[in-house]
């Protein structure tokens, strides 16, 4: 036999203005949830635009001369050129003539300093290595600087990750999704590697 309580929660349950405030109140609560939910929404898109528009990116780009390896006698390079290697001071230099301490052989006719051969008015270049040396030029701050300044968001976790200007100058060479178009081909299939300002030309078709 049930218990009286059971009984009369049941014949309750039968009545249609009991099962009326129930859906009322369940469509109150999905109502103020869902206004909560795109106050909170609408909040944090303003506070986004607010910061990308009055507080610059703190970028920690150090672009000064004279890195860590000059004082060490160790050099940061490209590594993984199978034929040619940068090494953080702006020279280049075929993988063979690459000293134990990382560094490019500089007494070797065919090391270069800030080469930017196979490299295009634009800043865009055919081979990642020339990117790279040419990149390192002290002239190119000011347009690195300039990029920085006007990166999109999408490449905040890219760039705010590195420190100096060899390891900006290795990460802007990069192909990335500013060199493709339709997400599988080059925009420049020869000139691919860019440390310029803008991506690469769109060739013609």
């Amino acid at each position: 036999m049930l218990p009286c309580g059971a009984v009369l929660w049941r014949r309750l349950l039968r009545k249609r203005w009991v099962l009326g405030v129930v859906f009322g109140l369940s469509l109150v609560y999905f109502i103020t949830s869902t206004f909560k939910q795109e106050e909170r929404m609408v909040r944090d898109r303003n506070l986004l635009q607010v910061q990308e528009h009055e507080q610059p990116i703190m970028w920690k780009v150090k672009f000064s001369s004279g890195n860590s390896s000059q004082l060490s006698n160790q050099c940061r390079n490209s590594v993984q050129g199978k034929l040619l290697i940068t090494d953080e001071l702006g020279y280049i230099c075929e993988r063979k003539d690459l000293q134990v301490n990382g560094c490019c052989n500089g007494n070797v006719p065919s090391t270069k300093l800030y080469s930017c051969e196979s490299c295009l008015p634009n800043g865009c270049c055919s081979i990642y290595e020339y990117c790279v040396s040419c990149c390192l030029q002290p002239s190119k701050q000011h347009l690195l600087e300039r990029f920085l300044n006007r990166a999109a968001i999408a490449f905040q976790n890219l760039f705010m990750a590195v420190e100096d200007h060899f390891e900006l100058c290795l990460a802007k060479c990069r192909t990335s999704s500013q060199s493709v178009q339709h997400e599988n081909t080059y925009r420049d299939p020869i000139a691919k590697y860019c440390y310029g300002e803008y991506p690469p030309e769109l060739l013609p078709v």
